[in-house]
């Protein structure tokens, strides 16, 4: 990987985390790969309609941050023992680019016995269980390419944050989320750290590419996107599409459908529907 640069960045910080990414493939020439974590968060593609994707309450509740990325796909839940990589490189058209740059995490993934295998349009699994997603977007002919790596996420957490999407259950004939992934922890013969992991996934990565420290230019200028984008409620949530939404609750009075409509993340119009007894009209609460 000539002219490749490994990049340290010990932020577990989200929103600065976002914006390094944008940075590093916006403003900067070289390319890079760069593995990193997160904080509790759940990070939304940048065509998704927040609203609809996440449980605000429950993040909202727990400190959970909602940040908006740069790429497509779908909403993922972060945390301290899920790792993730960035890769910028030149793009190519002809390239099978998410099997091509999941190919190293792959590689490694077997030096632990973990047989995992691309599948579909962007994930990893192993016996036909996720345990990594990526996404990507091009600037400037040049590719971003980063994934997630499931090693000991609380899935139950996981399941709180997001909002599941029943197509996808439905088109996967299974269950429920938490029943399609699958940490790594889980299928290691020796048991390794998350340190370790991170380590050995460090030292797989940079054993070709020269070494990048940030410098103070580089913190400043990922701190001004960070302030002025990613830690934004119209990034993050006004910047969702026009969206229907409908969320139902069975309380011990009867069942609640809430239906609104949200314009830049915000509720223009709401209807209350479901078998609850109303004696007084419910105009005024909506």
């Amino acid at each position: 990987m000539k002219d490749f640069y490994f990049v340290y960045n010990s932020s577990t910080d989200p929103y600065f985390n976002m914006a390094f990414e944008e940075y590093f493939l916006k403003h900067k020439k070289e390319y890079y790969v760069c593995i990193w974590r997160n904080e509790p968060a759940v990070i939304v593609g940048v065509n998704q309609n927040t609203i609809s994707e996440v449980n605000t309450a429950y993040t909202e509740n727990n400190g959970i941050k909602v940040v908006r990325r740069l790429t497509g796909g779908g909403a993922v839940y972060h945390d301290l023992n899920n790792v993730c990589y960035t890769v910028i490189a030149p793009y190519c058209r002809e390239e099978q680019t998410f099997k091509v740059w999941s190919l190293p995490v792959v590689n490694y993934l077997k030096t632990l016995g973990v047989n995992a295998e691309f599948s579909g349009r962007n994930d990893l699994t192993v016996n036909g269980k996720k345990i990594s997603g990526a996404a990507e977007t091009v600037f400037n002919n040049r590719l971003m390419h980063h994934g997630t790596l499931l090693f000991d996420t609380d899935k139950n957490e996981l399941l709180n944050a997001l909002k599941e999407n029943k197509l996808k259950i439905l088109d996967k004939g299974i269950k429920s989320v938490k029943s399609r992934v699958v940490n790594i922890k889980e299928l290691l013969s020796c048991p390794i750290t998350i340190t370790e992991f991170i380590q050995g996934l460090n030292n797989y990565f940079k054993k070709d590419l020269k070494e990048y420290f940030l410098t103070q230019e580089d913190l400043d200028e990922i701190n001004r996107l960070k302030k002025e984008k990613y830690s934004t409620f119209d990034w993050n949530v006004g910047n969702s599409p026009k969206a229907v939404n409908s969320n139902t609750e069975k309380f011990p009075f009867g069942i609640i459908t809430v239906n609104f409509n949200t314009i830049k993340g915000k509720i223009s119009s709401v209807k209350f529907t479901g078998d609850f007894f109303s004696y007084n009209g419910i105009d005024g609460i909506e």
